[in-house]
């Protein structure tokens, strides 16, 4: 007699990873958005990040398990049919995650009902016949969906696209920001000041000065826009979209007087636990830019714009399944309208800087190049060499620019673009 389905070990994992894909693949949502519905009915946090490291090994390697599938089948099967699901999530397991063969296949079946579980455990068997005889096997890289490999190809170049496909193939490097540029006992690669690298899935709990609010979690190009912004002496600064707060902790550390602003109560939460850990202070607020506004100008204002995420693809794989070019087209329109809403904000004297972690010129060189036509009060601050982390430099009119070829050989950087504004009157 077969078990029922909810007493199969490691199913209701597999149903999440299913779930969650559904939520991605049809319904455009990010990873992070689905995983409160997708995980809702696991305990247990191990069982939570299997779910999503399933889910987002598939997405990463779709296109090579979508080519193993459709090798073992006679009529090609529905990109978003359950079969080719369960048939995802197998493979993935066996091929990149190492599981068991019998345990993949066992959890995979019940994700279908009827006459397709036979389709999948048949598919399935030929193509573990293909992979154990050599005639089938992964690709050395996973291949960045179509539409975003020829745009990037477009923009930036074949080196660049061939550079994102590298990046995509194994876990990003995990990169800490430190209060001060004592790191303690911590070893890894130093790139820049108060910044450490180490290997990647590192419990970061875990490590020495973690529970002292030594440092946080923060990918060394996302460290960059506030690097810009220099010593604080005390001046005040706006820190716009600032959950879950790694710029406001560079900031606070640096001697600014930091009002944060974010929309999100949920995403504060986590803000707030952060500032908590590191002991540093800010002034906190949960508002719509769009409607709230400060008391008077500052100093400095830091916008971190809502954007595509296209730069930061290595670690939220999804992105490229939810992002084509009218969503770039609406970001883009949206930070538009913020750019101009914030533009009165910065006292004469004082520095804006722009960040958004995309590789899309719509959200970031021409973006800037559109700003200043608007607006001929600002005007470019150029960024030089020496306030830049090693082997990062500055684009020809002194913005920043990081691609996946940026610090390669050290392990990437996210792609951001970053633009330091001087308002002059």
């Amino acid at each position: 007699m077969n078990q029922p389905n909810k007493a199969i070990p490691g199913l209701a994992t597999r149903q999440s990873a299913l779930r969650l894909l559904d939520a991605v693949c049809r319904r455009g949502e990010t990873l992070d958005q689905a995983m409160p519905a997708a995980t809702g009915k696991l305990s247990n946090p191990s069982d939570k990040a299997l779910a999503h490291n399933i889910a987002a090994n598939v997405l990463r390697w779709m296109s090579a398990l979508d080519a193993m599938i459709d090798s073992a089948t006679r009529n090609r099967l529905a990109d978003d049919a359950k079969p080719r699901m369960a048939l995802r999530i197998a493979l993935a397991q066996v091929l990149i995650l190492d599981t068991p063969q019998h345990a993949a296949i066992s959890t995979a079946l019940p994700l279908v009902h009827g006459g397709p579980r036979r389709l999948v455990h048949g598919v399935f068997s030929t193509v573990m016949r293909g992979v154990e005889s050599g005639e089938l096997k992964l690709p050395e890289y996973p291949e960045i969906p179509g539409e975003t490999l020829d745009r990037w190809t477009h923009n930036w170049g074949e080196d660049v696209a061939h550079a994102a496909n590298r990046a995509w193939a194994k876990p990003a490097p995990l990169d800490l920001s430190f209060q001060t540029d004592d790191i303690g006992a911590l070893e890894g690669e130093k790139l820049a000041p108060k910044q450490l690298r180490m290997p990647p899935n590192l419990p970061v709990t875990g490590l020495p000065g973690f529970d002292e609010g030594q440092f946080w979690v923060q990918d060394l190009a996302a460290s960059i826009a506030a690097r810009l912004l220099g010593a604080g002496k005390g001046r005040t600064i706006l820190d716009l979209c600032a959950a879950p707060g790694g710029k406001t902790m560079q900031l606070a550390s640096a001697g600014w007087k930091v009002i944060s602003v974010d929309s999100s109560a949920k995403r504060m939460e986590r803000f707030q636990d952060n500032l908590g850990r590191t002991k540093l202070q800010a002034e906190e607020v949960i508002a719509d830019l769009m409607q709230w506004q400060p008391a008077e100008p500052t100093d400095a204002v830091l916008l971190d714009a809502p954007c595509s995420a296209t730069g930061i693809f290595r670690r939220h794989p999804d992105v490229l399944h939810c992002i084509g070019a009218r969503q770039i087209a609406d970001r883009a329109e949206g930070q538009l309208a913020l750019l101009d809403r914030i533009a009165p904000w910065v006292k004469v004297g004082g520095a804006l800087v722009y960040a958004v972690c995309s590789l899309e010129p719509e959200e970031g060189e021409e973006q800037i190049e559109a700003f200043l036509e608007r607006h001929d009060q600002f005007a470019i601050d150029p960024v030089t060499v020496a306030e830049l982390p090693e082997h990062i430099v500055p684009t020809q009119n002194g913005c920043v620019r990081t691609l996946p070829t940026t610090l390669a050989e050290q392990g990437h950087v996210d792609g951001f673009f970053i633009a330091r504004l001087v308002c002059k009157d």
